[in-house]
């Protein structure tokens, strides 16, 4: 089936394009979402005439998208989960938890504007791309923990997997000092022994001095 662009779309064209797409492809997105007109000779030469009001259109939608890009590009906004104490996730994040995040943050962007490939089940930072026009893609970080405290530390750089491991080497620390001072009292009690053996025996010398 062949269309017009009215746009430019991602790996197929740029606005005035005729281009071949699978039938299903264009009813259920290009045609829906306005992207695209079917390639008539009408249509075709109603977008010639309009051609120039679309471009000027798409010019300053690609600026108001840009300003927002410069904005946008690169932060990073945090997102509370439920997770193993190995970093798995008890569900994963999707486009609409990022989209609610930034948001909450003061960027207006929507679900679909939002991409991720693969599902995010794991904490840490993950980079996703907004798709603000579509000439401008911009890439901003979930940092996915379980809390605050949490998301600080691995913004600062470090992963769940060396925070587990430093707190695991606290514990062993501790454990490790606590037998210390049980061992250092232990070593005391055994010093002080002799000593008391000693007053011990000087104590049983004078009753028997006493009782001569």
């Amino acid at each position: 089936m062949q269309v017009i662009l009215l746009e430019r779309v991602a790996k197929l064209g740029q606005m005035g394009d005729v281009v071949d797409v699978k039938p299903g492809y264009a009813r259920n997105y290009l045609l829906l979402q306005k992207k695209a007109l079917t390639a008539s000779k009408a249509n075709i030469a109603a977008f010639e005439e309009q051609k120039s009001q679309l471009e000027a259109r798409n010019l300053e939608t690609r600026k108001e998208a840009e300003a927002l890009g410069e904005k946008l590009d690169g932060q990073q906004f945090i997102v509370i989960r439920q997770a193993s104490d190995g970093g798995s996730l008890y569900g994963s994040v999707t486009t609409r938890d990022a989209a609610d995040a930034a948001t909450e943050a003061g960027f207006s962007i929507d679900r679909k504007q939002v991409n991720i490939p693969t599902p995010i089940k794991e904490l840490g930072l993950h980079g996703v791309t907004v798709t603000l026009h579509p000439e401008v893609e911009v890439t901003m970080k979930l940092n996915v923990a379980r809390s605050p405290e949490e998301a600080e530390l691995q913004a600062s750089g470090k992963s769940i997997q060396e925070l587990a491991a430093e707190e695991e080497a606290a514990a062993e620390f501790e454990i490790a000092e606590l037998f210390d001072d049980i061992g250092s009292a232990a070593s005391d009690d055994d010093d002080l022994a002799p000593v008391a053996e000693a007053v011990g025996a000087e104590v049983d010398s004078d009753d028997d001095s006493t009782t001569s």
